[in-house]
């Protein structure tokens, strides 16, 4: 059942990244939505409308995802939810919703889909006799730690789940809500079974409102990798991702507030705008930034060969080019001279055993 209900159409809401939201790709048909006259905001409310959050539910038949990606550094992830009300307009996962009949664009960010099974069916997972243990990574797709996770709570859910399993696992998030599970991350991280990033695009509270506008502010991100650290948990700060033209001259400031704030180490990946999110970030660009809107684009493509995208392995992340190699040169040196370049213990796969459960029959000694 919907959480909240909600009637979308194509015009710019506050409080949301896209500013459209054209039928998903798989789809025959293109929609418009039309106003009859009848929930038109009357003038006291403003020319635009606001667009309600719902939230479905679905039961998974398995949690555990598994890749064969030779440029990331996990081959398994699990997500808690599908679309992510933060409404970053630059995310990769938007394509995903097109896989549910819905846009990429502001369905993305206002239909949202909960798996509350999931905990369950990964216990189920974990226990099989063919399973071997490696880092699970959370957050990969979408966020975990989005607003209705305070409602559902399925990634405290998923984390206990680990912690009996005492099975490693990596989080990255830009949400604040993480803090409410430092109970479950200290234990974790007490046997070296946990890592987690926190994502910090930029440190212009302006600029975060536009591009992430229902993500925690950038000083709020810094605060959180603070109660983390403080707390024992490892922490690296994720200056992801970089936007040629836009964020990319605060990469060392980024790198340095994330050091102070106690992460212990730091990554970067260039701008990625697979399939829907080209004209999705065009569209806002020509919105927000248009005097920077040719820049931007031309920074983009000479990394790519002229194309808004190049998905081949080992260049999505990064591009390729001089201004990637300038902006890789200049990662390196910041994370040497603020030493956040050491290279961080794997987690430990060593700890794993399935927890006793009714029926189980007992060891004799």
């Amino acid at each position: 059942m919907p959480h909240n209900s909600t009637i979308p159409f194509d015009q710019h809401s506050p409080g949301r990244g896209a500013l459209s939201n054209a039928a998903g790709r798989f789809e025959r048909h293109s929609r418009r939505y039309e106003g009859d006259g009848w929930d038109e905001p009357g003038p006291e409310a403003g020319a635009q409308r606001v667009l309600r959050t719902q939230t479905t539910l679905e039961v998974p038949r398995r949690v555990i995802t598994y890749n064969r990606s030779p440029d990331l550094p996990f081959d398994r992830s699990i997500n808690p939810y599908r679309g992510c009300e933060h409404g970053c307009v630059y995310c990769f996962a938007r394509p995903s919703h097109a896989w549910l009949g819905l846009s990429a664009g502001l369905d993305f960010e206002t239909r949202l889909v909960a798996r509350p099974e999931a905990p369950a069916r990964l216990r189920d997972e974990l226990r099989h006799r063919a399973y071997t243990p490696q880092t699970i990574a959370i957050g990969t797709n979408t966020d975990p730690y989005q607003p209705i996770e305070k409602t559902h709570e399925v990634t405290r859910e998923v984390l206990k789940v680990l912690r009996d399993f005492r099975h490693p696992v990596g989080i990255v998030t830009k949400g604040a809500l993480i803090e409410r599970d430092i109970d479950i991350l200290q234990e974790l991280a007490r046997d070296g079974l946990v890592r987690v990033g926190i994502s910090v695009t930029t440190l212009d509270a302006g600029l975060a409102r536009r591009l992430e506008p229902r993500a925690p502010s950038p000083k709020r991100r810094l605060a959180t990798i603070r109660a983390l650290s403080e707390a024992g948990i490892p922490v690296r700060i994720m200056t992801s991702p970089l936007i040629p033209g836009l964020t990319d001259h605060e990469l060392e400031a980024l790198l340095a507030a994330g050091r102070d704030a106690g992460a212990v180490a730091a990554s970067w990946i260039m701008l990625r705008l697979p399939m829907e999110v080209a004209p999705l970030f065009k569209e806002w660009l020509a919105e927000h930034y248009p005097h920077r809107a040719g820049r931007v684009m031309g920074h983009i493509r000479d990394m790519h060969g002229g194309k808004d995208y190049d998905d081949r392995w080992g260049q999505r992340m990064r591009g390729t080019g001089p201004y990637a190699e300038i902006i890789a040169r200049r990662f390196d040196t910041a994370v040497r001279r603020l030493g956040l370049d050491r290279t961080l213990p794997a987690l430990r796969t060593d700890l794993f055993r399935a927890p006793g459960q009714m029926g189980d029959q007992l060891s004799l000694f």
